[in-house]
């Protein structure tokens, strides 16, 4: 599929179309998934997704690191949209892995904190790919997020081998935050990654 497509004509038509991108996405593979964190502001790119596949995998890298904000928001968000939601978990429970190896979290850019970063998020998406086989792979990731963002097209090859979709990859903060009134969805505004630490910083998820 991946030599057919056009991705730069896909990004220059419909990069700055949101709804227009989903259904080209979603009508390139049965099999899309979209993944969330459930962070703020997630629940528009969710939203604007289920509306054109209601039954579409949703698939949550949960960490076990995750504010009870974040958790509960995850329940209520789910019930509302009626998300078929699929929670990815590290093989190592948060209990065995602090046991083990401690209960902090270990300090960023060393060696033991990209060891972290592989059990609990890397390896838990990977075994959602392998697990699923999807071709699309929905994100909501911001240009405004991160540097790495910023340089993103709507539409790229994954080296993973899916097509990663961004549809809402232009938009402001306001843009979401008037959408999510507009169609009284709620908001997480207690969130934390353990594996970023920083939310301008990447965990590797999106720059693999």
């Amino acid at each position: 599929m991946h030599m057919s497509l056009d991705l730069q004509a896909v990004n220059r038509d419909l990069g700055r179309d949101p709804e227009g991108l989903i259904a080209w996405a979603l009508a390139q593979d049965p099999g899309a998934i979209i993944t969330s964190n459930f962070r703020p502001f997630s629940a528009a790119i969710l939203h604007l997704v289920t509306r054109q596949r209601p039954d579409i995998p949703v698939v949550w890298m949960d960490n076990g690191y995750n504010t009870a904000a974040t958790y509960q928001f995850a329940d209520q968000v789910t019930e509302q949209l009626k998300l078929r939601r699929l929670i990815y978990q590290p093989l190592r429970s948060r209990a065995h892995r602090e046991a083990v190896d401690g209960a902090q979290v270990p300090a960023l850019d060393t060696p033991e904190h990209d060891r972290f970063t592989e059990e609990v998020k890397l390896e838990p998406f990977r075994r959602a790919l392998r697990e699923l086989q999807p071709k699309i792979w929905i994100t909501g990731v911001r240009s405004g997020d991160t540097a790495h963002r910023a340089g993103m097209d709507p539409v790229s090859l994954d080296s993973r081998g899916v097509i990663k979709v961004a549809p809402i990859l232009h938009w402001s903060s306001r843009e979401l935050w008037q959408y999510l009134k507009q169609h009284g969805l709620p908001d997480n505004l207690d969130y934390y990654d353990p594996t970023k630490g920083d939310d301008k910083r990447e965990c590797g998820l999106q720059t693999a």
